[in-house]
């Protein structure tokens, strides 16, 4: 990228003699254009958009400051990215045979998805589960639904991302269990739980416990895992359900990196040092439909933890400055009208976090915005994953789109937009206070109703909804249907379980328990006692809501 004298006058001189005849003849498609988040978007890009560009300041190499280009010296011509299919339905032998099944197909690492009841800590014959167990994920109350789930899949060969947050230890606790089981050392044990609960608070609303007792179950799973599984993520701190409640490009990242530091000011604050746990902090992040806004956000991204970790908590081990990431496309913007379209929309959505340097990925199948997957859909949306991989090229070389003035411009003001929300939120008193007082549920709120305005006023063409219809009764398409006998059968088999355990070790190991929620010590130990006398998820949570409580949401609107 390098600016040559003269650019003004002769962007002016092309702007009089050659844009403006033409434009007269043929007019523009619209007055005005815009990114996904709403952003405009000017006709042309040029060296003066980007006066103050410096290679090593703003881009580096890559696996080294400011990891603008990624964070290790070779990306994908090393090792391609995790493909990492997000499932799980019904019960754990439908889902470990998915799991098996995708396994077969090449997928390269495991992520589960947990039913609604498993999310919030209910065991499938709770009264609150009815309707719901099964449905969205998988049902996973007990420790022996949790060695189902794995049957015949090594978990030393394995890395596996669970998205639970609310009881994430307690998942944990499960898989370390069935590991010793298969004969796995702890210690090798790869994948990631998402804990993530301040998300949970403004975008997705599956928490438990208020937020500082959460936060405790956060940080004791930092320092337990720091000694006992340390090939373990023990975050995933997520944007991409932030991005999904409506937020913008720029909203997700401020967000997401508002959180990341409330969690490791409470680490530091819990006694931990950052260079103890901050390696192994991980990000999530949604991939939508602008290409280029998505790609300067992952980039921008990157080159701004860097910063946040260096400049704000003075980490000094390399691997606490990395800002490594799990994608999910867009959820958010698959249709239901048409939905062979979304094979089209995933493409590109997997295209720009492939570009944007991720780590690993997961691509939506084209019957999500219907219901769960089926093995068809979900085998297209692996598909897709691998011929990016092999076919494409887009894998052969580091940062293709580095040096382009319209990218580095976008990267730049992503940066500094994610820049002056954290400064607000700061002056604010920190992200838990942002969140008591309803700012960021405001502002993501207010950014999801101008998106859903611009589509039905059609300054958004959406094909299939708003432009290029094609009538209801013309679709055709095939759905997976969770069958409702899944709830029948997880109640009888807890019924069973119940019997055959040994209920005085159960209630003594829930009253350890307890008294460790009331008192200061790490609950990974009583958790993990607990699990191993065969409490179920739900008597665990309870236990803990007895001491901690349950959170209300305040009423922000």
């Amino acid at each position: 990228m390098t600016k040559k004298k003269g650019t003004k006058k002769s962007l002016k001189d092309w702007q009089t003699k050659v844009l403006t005849p033409y434009v007269k003849t043929t007019p523009e498609r619209a007055d005005q254009f815009i990114t996904t988040s709403s952003k405009p978007v000017e006709r042309l890009y040029t060296p003066d958009d980007v006066p103050d560009f410096d290679y090593q300041q703003h881009l580096g190499f890559p696996g080294e400051p400011p990891y603008t280009r990624g964070v290790y010296p070779t990306m994908y011509r090393g090792r391609l990215w995790t493909m990492r299919m997000y499932s799980g339905f019904g019960n754990a032998e439908q889902t470990n045979e998915r799991y098996r099944y995708l396994l077969e197909q090449g997928q390269t690492g495991l992520s589960v998805a947990f039913d609604l009841p498993t999310q919030i800590g209910y065991d499938s014959d709770h009264p609150m589960a009815g309707g719901e167990v099964g449905k969205c994920g998988v049902s996973l109350p007990s420790l022996e639904d949790m060695g189902v789930l794995f049957q015949d899949i090594p978990l030393d060969k394995v890395s596996t991302s669970m998205t639970i947050n609310a009881p994430a230890a307690i998942l944990l606790a499960m898989y370390v269990v069935i590991a010793k089981q298969q004969g796995v050392d702890p210690k090798v044990l790869r994948g990631t739980i998402q804990n993530d609960i301040l998300k949970e608070y403004v975008a997705r609303g599956t928490y438990i416990y208020p937020p500082k007792s959460s936060m405790r179950l956060i940080t004791d799973t930092f320092a337990y895992c720091r000694k006992e599984h340390p090939r373990w993520n023990t975050i995933s701190i997520s944007g991409y359900h932030i991005r999904e409640a409506g937020s913008t490009a720029t909203q997700e990242v401020a967000f997401t990196f508002a959180n990341g530091i409330a969690y490791v000011k409470a680490a530091i604050e819990a006694g931990l040092q950052v260079d103890e746990f901050a390696p192994r902090l991980s990000f999530f992040f949604g991939a939508h439909n602008d290409l280029f806004e998505e790609v300067a956000k992952f980039r921008a991204a990157r080159r701004l933890w860097y910063k946040i970790m260096k400049n704000r908590f003075n980490a000094e081990n390399p691997r606490s400055l990395l800002l490594r990431f799990h994608t999910q496309t867009a959820g958010c913007s698959l249709t239901a009208q048409q939905p062979e379209n979304n094979v089209v929309r995933v493409t590109m959505q997997a295209l720009a976090a492939v570009l944007g340097g991720t780590q690993s990925l997961h691509t939506n199948s084209m019957d999500e915005a219907l219901a769960l997957p089926t093995e068809k859909a979900a085998t297209i949306a692996l598909r897709t994953q691998q011929i990016l991989a092999q076919e494409t090229g887009v894998a052969n070389t580091i940062d293709p789109f580095a040096g382009s003035y319209y990218l580095e411009k976008l990267t730049d003001d992503i940066e500094e937009g994610v820049m002056k929300y954290l400064d607000r939120i700061d002056k604010m008193g920190g992200v838990l206070r942002a969140i008591e007082t309803g700012y960021i549920q405001r502002e993501i709120h207010n950014s999801a109703y101008r998106y859903q305005r611009e589509i039905e006023t059609d300054e958004r063409i959406v094909v299939g909804v708003n432009k290029f219809e094609i009538p209801e009764e013309e679709r055709t398409i095939e759905y997976l249907r969770v069958d409702p006998a899944v709830e029948k059968s997880q109640t009888k088999k807890l019924a069973l379980l119940r019997k055959s355990r040994n209920s005085s070790k159960i209630e003594a190991a829930l009253n350890q328990l307890q008294t460790a929620a009331e008192g200061t010590d790490n609950l990974l130990h009583p958790i993990l006692a607990a699990v191993e006398v065969k409490a179920t998820l739900g008597e665990i949570c309870d236990a803990l809501r007895r001491v901690f409580g349950e959170y209300k949401a305040p009423q922000i609107f």
